[in-house]
């Protein structure tokens, strides 16, 4: 199982994240311009470290998922504030061909972990996907879905509008999506949230998401 990892600056995070991964489950960390040591430490680690100069959450992920070699993929970030263990339920759906798509839902465990700003623009969201009949509420970080099946999705989006747009498409492809809740803590000290850190870094997720959703 590879599970992909987008990653900028997250360095004091790494040795945590990396650390936890379960047998049988291989990292692909996706340096995305990193100016601190992450991709020294990663493969350190043992992760298999890939370059992305372009950046942005879509571009990172998407060139995780290019370079994945196994049947099944996941996406989780690398920041500490998911338990990798906690994959397991989500892989046992695709993989017994329960769900084509398994997602995680962040239910917040101890005060930060989710600012009051990122939780609401994700409602919203959410909220719309609904309407559309996908039974999701969390346009989130946590995704779980057959390599081959994701490439031929064909998400074009490269920045924070690239988990919508993969859902949208899922919907219109008929798939099979489950949702499941995951604990969600504050991220690792000395990192720094790229969307909820900041009302700033909100906004600018959710004028990408706007964007696909009016494509």
């Amino acid at each position: 199982m590879d599970v992909i990892f987008p990653c900028l600056d997250e360095a004091a995070a790494l040795p945590g994240v990396l650390g936890s991964l379960p047998d049988g489950f291989a990292a692909i960390v996706v340096d995305n311009g990193s100016t601190d040591d992450s991709a020294a430490v990663a493969a350190a680690l043992g992760a298999k470290v890939v370059h992305e100069p372009r950046r942005g959450y879509g571009a990172a992920v998407h060139t995780g998922l290019e370079y994945a070699s196994a049947k099944i993929v996941c996406f989780l970030d690398a920041d500490g504030s998911l338990d990798p263990h906690e994959l397991a339920p989500l892989v046992s759906a695709v993989a017994t061909g329960e769900a084509d798509l398994a997602v995680g839902r962040r239910m917040p465990v101890g005060r930060g972990a989710w600012p009051w700003h990122a939780r609401a623009g994700n409602r919203l969201l959410a909220s719309l996907l609904r309407r559309q009949g996908l039974p999701v509420r969390d346009i989130g970080p946590v995704r779980v879905a057959r390599r081959a099946a994701l490439l031929e999705l064909g998400v074009t989006d490269r920045a924070f509008g690239y988990p919508l747009e993969l859902l949208i498409k899922a919907g219109r492809a008929g798939w099979s999506v489950r949702e499941f809740e995951l604990s969600y803590r504050p991220r690792a000290a000395g990192t720094r949230s790229k969307v909820s850190g900041s009302l700033r870094g909100t906004l600018r997720a959710i004028r990408d998401m706007v964007k696909v959703l009016a494509a």
